[in-house]
Formats: structure tokens, sequence, C-alpha cells
């Protein structure tokens, strides 16, 4: 009997400016490295800059994907998740693939946009130290550790907390 082929497992990496440069691409590659597919999903250009003023080429815009598309989603930090909160479309995305107990991955500055979308009631999370407040006001119950797994929602710190990160994500595949 042959064996069915499975859908190749895709994960999207929402993109803007501001971003920070090792929480994108680290995740990115690592997730290549195991044959995942990483797409940098933006909001509407094709070319974004990081804090550090290293480039991220979108492969495809926001409104043109849909849940049924990834496994997963993952938001790097910097202050690009306060510019993707603003789109209606990623917010509606990052809460869609919540509710379908799809991976939800978020690092540094990457919770604000949780909060945005309203996911955090009663679940355990972190985050840096600097939006710890807003995660707790918007529900969260904050630790400060290098990686926190609440279910499908994994949440990290900051850089150095990289490997703990992918690391709990990989196990989603």
């Amino acid at each position: 009997m042959e064996k069915q082929k499975s859908r190749p497992r895709k994960t999207a990496i929402l993109i803007e400016d501001q971003y920070q440069v090792l929480e994108a691409w680290y995740p990115y590659l690592r997730l290549k490295e195991e044959g995942i597919a990483s797409v940098f999903v933006g909001t509407g250009k094709k070319v974004y800059t990081s804090k550090e003023g290293y480039p991220a080429e979108a492969e495809i815009s926001v409104q043109h994907i849909k849940s049924g598309d990834f496994d997963g989603v993952i938001i790097p930090g910097g202050y690009a998740p306060d510019i993707l909160r603003r789109y209606k479309e990623v917010v509606d995305f990052v809460k869609v693939m919540h509710e379908e107990k799809k991976l939800v991955a978020a690092i540094c500055h990457g919770g604000w946009l949780l909060a945005s979308a309203g996911i955090l009631r009663d679940r355990k999370v972190t985050g840096f130290f600097a939006i710890k407040d807003d995660l707790i006001n918007a529900g969260g119950r904050y630790e400060d550790r290098e990686v926190v797994v609440d279910g499908n929602l994994v949440t990290s710190r900051k850089p150095e907390d990289l490997p703990a990160f992918c690391r709990e994500i990989l196990r989603f595949f």
C-alpha cells in the first residue's frame, strides 16, 4: 500500500518595519533547517527593515493568506508588533490561528499583538519586561521565564531565549 503524502508544514512569520533581526531570522532559518517552510508575511509592501537596518523580504501579504495555509504563526519582537497590531487582518489572522489551536508563538514585544488579538485571558505568558503590565492588563498570567508554553501559545522574553523558544516551537511539528 502506498503511503499517503502529507501536506508540507508551513509557518507564517509576521514581519514589519522595526522588527528585531534575530527574533525573525533565527526561527525562520531554524524551521527551514527542520524542513518546515517559513514564510515572511508582511502588511503590504515588499521589503521591511529591522531595528538594526537588516532587510527582510515579504513573500506574501497578510491580505492574501488564510489560516488554512499555515500550521503556525510566529511574531518576532522589536517595535514591529506595535505596527502589526494596527492592521485588522493581522489581528484577525492571529486570533483565528489561536482559535484553531494552531501554534501561536511570540517573543519580546510580540505579546503586544497577542493582547490586541484578545487571546491572553487566563493564559500563562511571558515577554520583554517592559510589556509585562500590558500582558497582565490583557488578562495574562505573567511568568518571568525564558519560555512559557500554555497549550498552543509559546512565548519568550528576548533574543537570548531563542534556543528555548525554537525548541518549544519545534515540538508542535
